[in-house]
């Protein structure tokens, strides 16, 4: 176990599994919150004998991050990773480009489960195992948030056939592209995802 993971999750987000592995992160953080502040607020009873001091107020207050932590958990928990066989399949076609791997967008509309993206400069391909997928909708909210964020001309499409996303994977290792407008591109999806 990570304990720096229980704080942080930029240097996994976008790693295989990364769903799955995480919500027990996201539990035990919110455990440890809770855990603090009841502590503190018994604390402070059994040294004063009475609900109104000072403990109290910082334990109430403590329930603010732990609160925050507590919907984290919730989101984690509703969304699964990658199914291992369309990992298999997908690993075995995606060597040589940058991929990452079970995220989530969320919008006020709509939550987005992409379970797989690969990215080559201004072409971003990904894969859903969500037959409903709304790609139009995500389309617009991706695009949106990429130009916001300075990148121009990106084409996004989002496959729920595993063949034809495998076909396109193949297609993408021909495209050249430079490194650092890839690079920038998956900044911005990693920050924009859970």
């Amino acid at each position: 176990m990570q304990l720096k993971r229980l704080f942080s999750t930029g240097s996994v987000k976008g790693t295989k599994d990364y769903l799955r592995t995480q919500k027990k992160y996201e539990v035990i953080r919110t455990f440890i919150y809770f855990a603090i502040s009841i502590s503190l607020f018994a604390a402070g009873y059994v040294q004063t004998g009475r609900r109104a001091n000072l403990l109290s107020i910082v334990a109430v207050l403590g329930c603010l991050p732990a609160s925050k932590s507590a919907v984290g958990a919730v989101m984690f928990l509703r969304f699964q990773s990658c199914g291992a066989q369309a990992a298999a399949e997908i690993e075995a076609h995606s060597q040589g480009l940058r991929c990452l791997y079970d995220m989530v967008f969320t919008s006020y509309r709509k939550n987005f489960v992409v379970s797989h993206l690969a990215v080559c400069g201004n072409t971003v391909c990904g894969y859903t195992e969500k037959p409903d997928f709304a790609e139009s909708q995500f389309h617009k909210h991706i695009s949106e948030i990429l130009k916001l964020d300075g990148h121009k001309n990106v084409t996004v499409k989002i496959f729920t056939n595993l063949t034809r996303y495998t076909e396109r994977l193949e297609q993408m290792k021909e495209l050249t592209s430079e490194e650092n407008e890839t690079e920038a591109v998956i900044a911005t999806l990693k920050n924009v995802a859970l």
